[in-house]
């Protein structure tokens, strides 16, 4: 913050903000997890806005929100490769083999929470349904 980062200083007061909302809807702490997810929220809102700014040609605002991106990527944790994410989602594939053949789709719900926090929860559910 003594560099005079404005654009970082600016999102991170705005992370932070959305965090204690969170946290006073809840009334209690945030976890980590919890945590992860607002960071993931923002950046998927920022991603949305890239996307229609650049539809809309306007590279000023494409720069400004992909920087912001760039901010709150920092601190988020990083994702697991395609590879890992196979390989970890084929062990609880293994440990639910029961389940997994009645219904693929109810093992989605228990890759997601078990791996939420290594990868998002778009590209989990992609995986268990094409294996």
């Amino acid at each position: 913050m003594k560099a005079k980062d404005q654009e970082r200083l600016t999102t991170i007061r705005y992370i932070l903000a959305q965090i204690t909302n969170k946290e006073i809807d809840k009334h209690s702490d945030l976890t980590d997890t919890e945590i992860i997810d607002i960071l993931r929220k923002e950046s998927k809102k920022l991603d949305e806005s890239i996307t229609a700014f650049k539809t809309g040609g306007r590279n000023d605002l494409v720069i400004e929100y992909e920087a912001q991106k760039n901010i709150i990527a920092s601190y988020l944790p990083k994702e697991l490769s395609d590879n890992e994410l196979k390989a970890k989602i084929q062990e609880i594939i293994v440990k639910n083999q029961e389940l997994y053949n009645k219904n693929p789709n109810a093992l989605i719900g228990i890759c997601v929470k078990e791996l939420s926090s290594q990868a998002a929860p778009s590209r989990i559910s992609a995986i268990v349904r094409n294996p």
